[in-house]
């Protein structure tokens, strides 16, 4: 293997390792000013966005023991890794698609699985994490609540009762 192919094989591999999952998005027709604008966004994430080629990304994939992305690879590629938050990633994509009709995500791994891009689009319409967490905490919150006022009830009838009699 000629010594540019192990570099750009070596170079697919870092990004592919910076994170639990990898979402690949067709950027055909993207001008530079559309890249400069999603690179900020998922900069916010602590996401990046590379440009690939093909056949590095499949060796690289496939050296890093990752399933099988080749139907994917086809037309122009792009990775898009990073950050700790997959779901947010995806949102800013499919907000970014959905604005400028540019970007179009093909599919991905997530988990150490396959996944095509409607499960990245269900990724997208999961909450945050911090949003999910105060909610789970409300749901604790509204239960405890609700049986103490219950108890307080039954301890207040039960008090009237016995001054009645």
């Amino acid at each position: 293997m000629r010594s540019e192919k192990k570099y750009l094989i070596t170079e697919v591999e870092g990004h592919l390792k910076k994170s639990d999952y990898v979402f690949l998005a067709n950027y055909e027709k993207v001008t530079v000013e559309n890249v400069a604008a999603l690179r900020k966004k998922l900069a916010a994430e602590g996401a990046e966005f590379h440009v690939v080629k093909n056949s590095s990304l499949r060796v690289a994939a496939k050296g890093l023991s990752l399933p099988e992305v080749d139907q994917w690879l086809k037309g122009q590629t792009a990775v898009v890794v990073g950050g700790t938050n997959p779901t947010g990633v995806a949102k800013i994509l499919k907000d970014f698609f959905k604005e400028t009709q540019k970007v179009e995500v093909k599919g991905g791994i997530f988990e150490k699985a396959a996944i095509d891009a409607a499960v990245v689009a269900k990724l997208a319409d999961v909450p945050p994490a911090n949003v999910l967490k105060s909610q789970f905490l409300g749901l604790l919150k509204v239960k405890p609540q609700q049986l103490a006022a219950l108890i307080k009830a039954y301890a207040d009838k039960k008090e009237k009762e016995g001054a009645a009699a």
